[in-house]
């Protein structure tokens, strides 16, 4: 089994890497390298953007979650996709349009600055710190899963498995950039796709078929089948909120910037939509079927997220099984080279060339912005060698501070006309913060999930500074007015 699922993985990672040497080729500039040139199809850009949100939650975290608490994982599910359908619906059209009538922005921190006019550079600064500290955690927390799964599929070292998965997503990452990242990601994403249709329906055939799934569960518990069971309102409005995280990440929204036209949008949406609600509805499959299939030898304590590569070793052969195993490295690699790139791109286009040098030619940017990549690994390397982290809680944590950080600003500053310098800045401070101390606190109001404060009170900071301060200049406004004219 070890053997065969090895070669699976070594072809799939030499793809992963012809992609990276192809695109090295076709990186020219500072754009190209972090947004692609705005050459992205909507198929591209959807199944993009769906694989880099979801990482290894969508095929370790979610299946995990139903299998131990069956049904009442849909609330996040559903948080889910009504936040990513809002975002594809109102936010893709309108930051893609912006970001290039504000001064051809390619990064979120140069957008906040060209859209609000900020000489002094704070605005920038501050949002590509914030990009880089929340980006730390996140990324550390994808190499996590990725030296687990090499360690659980090949009896690995924890160490050795960590610098294996690392070095072949910083490699492609390094040579190709925002197109080889986007590429990547949609192989990948075709693969989870595929791997979590194909994983549950194969286990609930197994089980006698669907309504017969429905029945072994519910005989083994009842509660299993109520959505309502085991949450309380803290806890429903929790896992809900989980959809407000997607306004303010930083790797998705470059996917809408970066698409070619405004009118590939619709198609995008559609296939990212479709995409988003079947993958979601297939992990929670897996852990539901999970629990009648495993009920007479269930999974030991502390292994729940690892139901669906419990699935693939006995359910498969050993080559669709490496094939299957696969799809959890696409999972973990599609986010974490998409974190990587974000956060170079900070580096390069937001810190060195705005601050440092200011006169640094393309090619120097984008050598900037390779070398960004393998400082910013180096250090997710050094925080992901504690084995005990826990992905899921970083992760949550991650998605939080940039949700509540980011997510007012960038709503408010494509549909409010008359949102300041200030109010952006008061937003992003008071979002990031507001995470940074609630989920340092427990018991009672505190164990609600820190992005919902965190939005609340950021967005009520944007709206108070904005209405303190001066009103927007003429250009600004006229501006605005010019971007909503666009259709």
């Amino acid at each position: 089994m070890e053997q065969t699922t090895l070669i699976t993985f070594i072809v799939y990672l030499v793809g992963m890497l012809v992609i990276g040497l192809v695109f090295y080729k076709l990186t020219n500039n500072l754009s190209d390298y972090i947004l692609g040139g705005r050459k992205l199809n909507g198929s591209v850009a959807a199944l993009s953007a769906g694989a880099s949100d979801m990482s290894s939650w969508l095929l370790l975290g979610l299946p995990g979650y139903a299998y131990v608490a069956g049904m009442e994982a849909i609330w996040i599910s559903v948080g889910l996709a009504v936040g990513a359908y809002i975002n594809w619906q109102f936010v893709a059209k309108r930051l893609r349009t912006y970001t290039e009538v504000a001064g051809n922005s390619i990064t979120i921190p140069s957008y906040l600055e060209n859209r609000f006019r900020d000489r002094s550079k704070v605005l920038r600064v501050i949002s590509a710190i914030v990009i880089l500290v929340f980006f730390a955690f996140y990324t550390s927390a994808g190499l996590v899963g990725g030296a687990l799964l090499f360690e659980a599929s090949f009896g690995l070292s924890y160490t050795n498995a960590l610098w294996i998965g690392a070095i072949v997503i910083i490699s492609y990452t390094f040579l190709g950039g925002f197109l080889a990242v986007s590429w990547t990601d949609f192989f990948q994403g075709i693969l989870m796709f595929l791997a979590l249709i194909i994983v549950p329906i194969v286990a609930i055939s197994h089980l006698g078929g669907f309504s017969e799934t429905i029945n072994a569960v519910g005989s083994i518990n009842p509660d299993f089948l109520d959505v309502y069971s085991g949450v309380t309102f803290i806890g429903v409005i929790s896992l809900v909120a989980w959809g407000l995280g997607y306004f303010g990440q930083p790797h998705i929204l470059t996917r809408f910037m970066a698409v070619k036209s405004v009118h590939e949008i619709p198609k995008a949406r559609f296939i990212g939509m479709t995409w988003m609600v079947l993958t979601l509805l297939g992990a929670l499959f897996v852990g539901f079927a999970g629990i009648a299939f495993f009920a007479s030898a269930p999974l030991a304590e502390g292994a729940e997220e690892t139901v669906f590569i419990a699935f693939t070793q006995i359910l498969f052969d050993p080559w669709v099984a490496g094939f299957l195993l696969a799809a959890i490295l696409s999972a973990i690699m599609s986010t974490i080279d998409s974190q990587l790139l974000v956060s170079s791109s900070a580096l390069a286009e937001d810190f060195y060339k705005s601050i440092l040098r200011k006169s640094a030619s393309e090619d120097e940017l984008v050598k900037v912005g390779r070398i960004g990549v393998l400082v910013i690994a180096i250090i997710a390397i050094i925080m992901a060698y504690n084995p005990e982290n826990t992905v899921l809680d970083l992760v949550g944590y991650a998605w939080a501070g940039f949700g509540a950080a980011f997510g007012p600003v960038i709503i408010l500053s494509l549909f409010w006309r008359n949102m300041t310098r200030n109010g952006a800045l008061a937003g992003m401070i008071t979002g990031g913060l507001t995470v940074i101390i609630w989920a340092n606190i427990e018991g009672g109001l505190f164990e609600m999930y820190e992005i919902v404060p965190g939005f609340i009170l950021a967005t009520l900071a944007v709206i108070l500074f904005s209405k303190l301060g001066t009103k927007p200049s003429e250009e600004i406004q006229q501006e605005f007015d010019d971007v909503v004219a666009q259709k």
